[in-house]
């Protein structure tokens, strides 16, 4: 029987950006909950899924914003938060270009996420969106039990979407955009408990839905207030063997935006976004409802339909609305340009201990010289938990393709 003792470097992979805590907090079950050992609280328990880079925010704008994007102003990526923005952007077509290196601190050198987005204005009403989002996981050499080798793999992952956005009024615009989904861990490889069952890559379509309303205020200045709501990763379950499948990373998320012209030269924004990820909440082991009733061997709500698993995972986690309410995760940015060339970005990103711990400070500086425009962003851990992106630079290149021909006056806006 062959065994892959590569999946164990991969799945420590995927739980290092699926939220995952990495604590060894003695647990145990009283009183029909799961808390940590002499009844301290209740323990970690983090919500994984398939295919997380999906939830990765790609572009170093919003990275420097605590990840907030939903309701920023628009520019080429917004595809990767809320297609349905694009439609308030004063340039007709924008595209950017962005990578975001990860496990760096780690000395892993070969790990990242390439991102490509941007968007094209059909008319005033309507514009198409696109995307494509590339995240590698380098080399791996697979052995079996012993030890010995069986070849090396070069798991990837990716995701194409397009998507199509109208307004709906002067003030509000809706999108929908379809994507497809590729993940190749390790096909061609079998399972640790079955060398006749092979493992082979994923796939899955999903789809974007969002909506995006936006009024302008002018008093002494002009203020653009922005509220938005994105459902993202809406799709089938993917699969890599013939027995189980798993939830994408299906996700709401409301953004607000203030965004305040004071002057001539001078423009401010404040952007908060609060996100919950629509996947069932894992029960633990020792819950007498752990696994499912059908008799697969597999936990229950690892077998929902993915409708059912949408709808019901605001009310299935074991602690009630309580730990409903701690699955949110929160980001919150600054912005301020001077003469619609230079910016400088602050936020702050939250995310409960018990759901993943993810706590950060992020900052960064945006240039713009005619069609071209360059974002970098940094992030600070404000916890033990280290990132998968300390002591890293993110980067995003953007070009406006509208002002090639001096038909669009620059916003600021990359």
């Amino acid at each position: 029987m062959i065994y892959r003792y590569s999946i164990l470097i991969l799945l420590s992979v995927v739980v290092f950006f699926s939220n995952v805590t990495a604590q060894n907090i003695p647990c145990e079950f009283i009183d029909g909950r799961w808390q940590l050992q002499g009844d301290m609280g209740p323990c970690p328990n983090p919500i994984v899924t398939a295919v997380p880079f999906l939830r990765i925010t790609p572009d170093a704008r919003s990275a420097a914003m605590g990840d907030a994007g939903i309701a920023t102003t628009a520019d080429a990526n917004a595809v990767a938060f809320n297609d349905s923005k694009v439609l308030f952007s004063d340039q007709d077509f924008n595209l950017a270009l962005s990578y975001v290196p990860w496990l760096r601190a780690l000395g892993v050198q070969d790990i990242g996420m390439t991102y490509a987005g941007g968007y094209k204005k059909l008319d005033d009403v309507q514009a198409l969106t696109f995307s494509l989002r590339y995240f590698t996981l380098g080399s791996i050499d697979f052995t079996d039990i012993e030890g010995q080798p069986l070849g090396t793999g070069k798991p990837n992952e990716f995701e194409v979407k397009v998507g199509y956005a109208r307004k709906l009024t002067d003030k509000l615009s809706a999108a929908i955009a379809p994507k497809f989904i590729f993940s190749d861990l390790a096909s061609g490889q079998t399972t640790v408990n079955n060398a006749s069952e092979p493992i082979r890559a994923g796939l899955a379509f999903a789809a974007d839905l969002s909506v995006t309303y936006m009024s302008t205020v002018e008093t002494s200045y002009k203020r653009d207030i922005t509220a938005a709501v994105a459902i993202t990763n809406i799709g089938n379950k993917i699969a890599y063997t013939s027995n189980i499948s798993d939830m994408l990373p299906a996700n709401i998320g409301v953004g607000f935006g203030w965004n305040a012209h004071l002057d001539e030269f001078n423009t401010l924004g404040f952007y908060i976004d609060a996100n919950k990820l629509l996947v069932p909440t894992p029960m633990h082991p020792a819950d007498p409802d752990f696994l499912d009733p059908a008799g697969t061997g597999f936990p229950e709500y690892r077998t929902r339909p993915v409708f059912q698993s949408i709808f019901g995972s605001f009310t299935d986690a074991p602690g009630g609305l309580t730990e409903e309410l701690r699955e949110i995760t929160w980001g919150a940015g600054m912005e301020y340009w001077y003469d619609k060339q230079f910016a400088m970005r602050l936020g702050y990103f939250y995310e409960h201990f018990l759901k993943g711990n993810r706590r950060y400070i992020t900052a960064g500086i945006g240039l713009k010289y005619n069609i071209f425009g360059i974002d970098l962003s940094y992030l600070i851990s404000t916890n033990n938990l280290r990132s998968a992106l300390d002591n890293t630079l993110r980067f995003t290149l953007s070009f406006d393709f509208t002002n090639m021909s001096g038909s669009s006056t620059p916003t600021g806006n990359i």
